[in-house]
């Protein structure tokens, strides 16, 4: 009986291990196939990750056109191609920056807005009195889509300051110019000067440069038609102030404001300065060599270079004269989310605008278009050294950026800027005296404020 029992033992003992044997078999086999999904995952390409994601389509509505948006589509694909979470971003061009403004309201009536646009900083104070547009504040400290402040200060101050409204954050600069002083170099040797630094510098070329060209009369001084919409930049370099933001107050009405309208005034008056005329832009008569010196856009750079090899005209660029100060007003625009986005889709364009500005993209635009490269590092970049080593007229504007100022960001600034610009013109049609215009561009302004 007692065999019987030990015998029944070692049969279940017998059984228990054979099942642990099982069992362990069973485990480790498992463990192996962990081991290897793990492995598989380790190797999967940057294509499959991005299959893995659930895909996001953004649009970004946009101004830009010709060499511009051939830039723009450029990054954008690149950024829709590298990407890992599955985020395509649709660029759709609007037409011109009007067009734009125009389609955005309507299609926030129409509860039908894009991601991402373009936006002036006076659309995005509308924007933001419509809460119509996401606070990118919360993007930026977001631990997984968002900026150190080592980067946030890696953009050019006067750039990254435009876009903070009561400390939020609303945009990011994109597309950034300022105007610079092209100018002739043969008639400047000629003439035995060097480029103008000063007012006085600028009124003593002008008169020099002004002279017959075999039968073809050259003019000193040529200004863009928009001289009048732009003044601000006379304002600001007299001394005085153009608008007040803080106090809501138009202030060109002043001794400064006049100083700057006679000195205009007076070289057009005088023959020794002119205006585009029927060009439409002044680098059509500067690329002729109809004038001798011309203040424009740096974004006109590639539009002054192509003519003018083609004409012959051995041209160079310097920063702008100054007045009392030196002043150099900052345009174009920024990229902005609208607050109808969802989450999701504002963390994917969140993304993109950092692509759109990193020191390698904002480089390759700069390069391209003629803008302002946005980030100080790649100002310091070896790329954009030996660029504007090459091609020093590209390396002018960084130069004024301690002088650099934003327009006004209020509702309806280009309105304001434009009813100002029609009595300054009518000054310098002789209509209007220098203190005549002053007033009526005062009373101008206080309509469009409501005043």
């Amino acid at each position: 009986m007692k065999m019987k029992k030990l015998i029944m033992t070692m049969i279940a003992i017998l059984f228990i291990t054979i099942l642990a044997a099982c069992g362990n078999e069973s485990n480790t086999t498992s463990g192996n196939e962990n081991t290897n999904n793990d492995s598989n995952n380790n190797s999967n390409t940057e294509e499959k990750k991005k299959a893995e994601a659930s895909p996001i389509e953004i649009e970004f509505w946009h101004a830009m056109s010709g060499g511009h948006e051939e830039a723009l589509t450029k990054i954008t694909n690149d950024f829709n191609e590298s990407n890992e979470k599955n985020i395509t971003v649709k660029l759709v061009n609007q037409g011109s920056y009007s067009d734009l403004s125009t389609k955005n309201m309507a299609a926030a009536r129409a509860n039908n807005l894009p991601v991402l646009t373009q936006a002036y900083e006076d659309w995005i104070t509308e924007y933001i009195q419509n809460d119509l547009i996401a606070d990118l504040t919360p993007l930026i400290n977001d631990q997984e889509v968002g900026m150190s402040e080592a980067e946030l200060n890696d953009i050019v101050e006067v750039f990254r300051e435009a876009n903070v409204w009561d400390g939020k954050y609303y945009g990011l600069p994109f597309n950034k110019s300022t105007r610079i002083m092209f100018y002739n170099v043969d008639y400047l040797e000629e003439a035995g000067i060097e480029p103008p630094t000063t007012w006085g510098e600028l009124r003593d070329a002008s008169e020099k440069l002004t002279f017959d060209n075999e039968g073809r009369k050259v003019i000193g001084l040529g200004l863009e038609n928009s001289v009048s919409l732009e003044f601000n930049q006379w304002v600001h370099q007299a001394g005085g102030v153009y608008f007040d933001e803080a106090t809501g107050e138009f202030k060109m009405n002043s001794p400064e404001g006049k100083e700057a309208l006679e000195f205009v005034n007076n070289m057009i008056l005088d023959g020794v300065a002119r205006t585009a005329g029927e060009d439409g832009y002044m680098s059509g008569p500067f690329t002729r060599g109809d004038v001798a010196l011309y203040i424009g856009s740096s974004a006109g750079i590639p539009y002054v270079a192509a003519p003018a090899e083609e004409n012959g005209i051995n041209w160079a660029a310097t920063v702008l004269p100054s007045g009392k100060e030196a002043a150099t007003p900052f345009a174009g625009t920024n990229v902005s989310i609208f607050a109808s986005a969802s989450d999701e889709e504002k963390k994917a364009a969140f993304e993109y605008m950092k692509f759109l500005i990193n020191t390698e993209n904002t480089t390759y635009w700069a390069m391209q278009s003629g803008y302002l490269p946005v980030r100080y590092s790649a100002l310091e970049s070896s790329e954009w050294k030996q660029y504007t080593d090459e091609n020093p007229e590209y390396g002018v504007g960084e130069q004024q950026f301690d002088a650099g100022f934003f327009d006004p960001r209020i509702v309806g600034a280009y309105g304001l800027k434009n009813s100002v610009a029609k009595e300054i013109d009518r000054v310098f049609l002789g209509e209007l005296t220098v203190e005549e215009g002053l007033e009526a561009a005062e009373k101008a302004a206080d309509r469009e404020l409501g005043n």
